[in-house]
Order: structure tokens, then sequence, then C-alpha cells
């Protein structure tokens, strides 16, 4: 087993992985500033014992300090709302790029590899798809830039002996999304639940590729059983599902009766996008084990029981 530090320890990601990693034995650090903590993720992370510990990433010394003697630093802090991004550019370049910065610095400096959390929104508007890591990278919004410029800071370090992983989600799913940044998933379902009309923006044919976040979970304990290899992966379930599918599919099990609604596209939306996962699968041995269906399924009910 081994140990493992979650920069972001108390966002979506972040504590649903340092719950998957404490219940299969690894040992769990979670480091966090919690301004943008949800209640909900951190009474979870009470009742499974893990603590987290307050701070800020942009504090090197602090990074490096907790990361030392760890087996893998997974670096999940960050803003990631696309919209706020372009409302508040310089926000996401202070916090996002000098994060990374701050926690490649430290990595480096106490000889422990990093796991970053990339984003698809580096590709932009896709030339081809299945998107793979060759794709060209040229992102559409301050966000997508933030989380390329993440990307090159490793790069750089990589020259001075920093080992690394990257991972480029793409759509991310399952409990503890906070309503004020999430994704299309949970915003279906809470207006299901509410017995509310779906809203979709342009036609609803443009696709998405939902990966659960416990498959990505998944695939940081490959990387952590494997080691860093300075390799970029693409994260998803490489299965293309349109928002008129995914708005069918919340109806039937949350609200058959619920109507949809269609509103004009909004500025800058891709039409199309999934991923290629060949690589992920053939070098890490990575396997999506959460089909779309059942994921929704289980969040219909944990969201019934108030409990996601």
């Amino acid at each position: 087993m081994g140990s493992v530090v979650i920069t972001g320890g108390a966002g979506f990601i972040g504590h649903n992985l340092g719950l998957f990693l404490k219940e299969r034995g690894h040992t769990v650090t979670l480091v966090d500033t919690l301004e943008r903590a949800s209640p909900l993720a951190l009474e979870r992370l009470r009742r499974a014992g893990l603590p987290v510990i307050r701070a800020d990433v942009r504090n090197r010394a602090a990074v490096a300090y907790v990361a030392r003697g760890a087996d893998l630093v997974v670096h999940a802090a960050a803003y990631v709302s696309v919209e706020e991004s372009v409302e508040k550019p310089e926000l996401y370049m202070e916090n996002n790029v000098l994060g990374a910065l701050s926690v490649a610095r430290a990595c480096l400096e106490s000889g422990v590899p990093l796991l970053y959390f990339s984003s698809a929104s580096v590709y932009g508007e896709p030339q081809r798809l299945p998107i793979d890591e060759s794709h060209p990278t040229k992102p559409l919004s301050p966000y997508g830039l933030s989380k390329l410029f993440g990307e090159q800071i490793l790069e750089l370090y990589r020259g001075q002996g920093l080992k690394y992983t990257i991972f480029r989600l793409f759509n991310v799913y399952g409990p503890g999304q906070t309503s004020s940044y999430a994704g299309v998933v949970t915003r279906f379902i809470e207006r299901a639940l509410a017995g509310e009309k779906l809203t979709i923006y342009g036609d609803g044919t443009q696709t998405r590729d939902f990966v659960h976040v416990t498959d990505v979970a998944r695939a940081v304990e490959l990387v952590l059983e494997k080691g860093a290899s300075g390799e970029v992966f693409n994260i998803a379930s490489g299965k293309p599902t349109t928002i008129n599918e995914l708005a069918l599919l919340v109806r039937k099990l949350a609200c058959p009766d619920c109507g949809v609604e269609y509103q004009p596209p909004r500025p800058g939306d891709i039409k199309h996008s999934y991923a290629d996962i060949s690589k992920a699968r053939k070098t890490l041995g990575f396997e999506p084990k959460i089909g779309l269906e059942d994921g929704l399924r289980d969040l219909i009910l944990l969201a019934r029981a108030k409990q996601w």
C-alpha cells in the first residue's frame, strides 16, 4: 500500500479520491484551503476519519513538508469554472498556474512523484474525433489555458528530475459536486428531483464524454502502482453521449414526467468532444467500470437520501 498526498483534498474529485484510496488501504493526507469545500464533502471525510490540513498550495514550503516521504502527490487543487475564468482570468492564472508551479517545485525538492490533474479543455475545439493525446492544444478559456500552463511547468522541471504523470480529465461526475460549479449531470438531477424541466442549451445533439469519479480514482491507483512515467493520458469513458441522451436517462431514472426546455446555445460551447483512451488502456491498464446509466442511478439514490 502507498502513501498519497492529495491537494484540493476537500474538493469534488479530491475528497472522492481520498475516500477511495483510504478504503483500498492506502495512507492518505489531504491538503485544502477549504474556501470552496462543500459541507457534504467535509462531512463525508469526517465520517471516514480523514482530516484535512488547511494550507494554500501556493505555499511551497508547506506542500514540501507534507509531501516528504510520500509515494505520490496528486495535484487536484484548482478553480474549475470555465464561466468564472472568463470573468476573472487573473484569479485563475494566479491560483491555478502558481499553484501548479509551487507543487511541482515542492515535489522536485522532496523527490516525490507528481500526478497532475489537467483537463480536456486544453484541447479546445476538436480538429478530429475521438481526441487522442497528440491532438493540438488550443484552449478556449482562461481555465483551459491555466491547466495547459500547469502541464508546461511540469515539462520544464522534467529536465531537472521531476517525475510526473498528467491526466487530462473529461467530464467527471459523481457524488459531492457543489451546485456552484456542478456539471450538467448534477444540474439535470437536481432539476429532475425538484420536478422541474431540464434545460438544454442548443439542440442537445452536442456530445460529451462522462466518466465517473470512482473510475478516475481507479486510474490514480494504477499510477501509484506503476509509477510516474512522464506521460499524458486521457481519462474518460471513451464513449460519446449526447445531451439529449443524458436528459432522457435522467428523466427515465428520476422524473419521467419532467419535460425538457431548449435555450439558445451558450457562446463558446464546443459541439462535440469525446476521448480516445487507448493509450491509458494499453499503458496503465485503465478500464472504466461504471456505465453512465448505473452511475446516474446511484447518484439519484444518494440525492434522494440527501447524501450526495
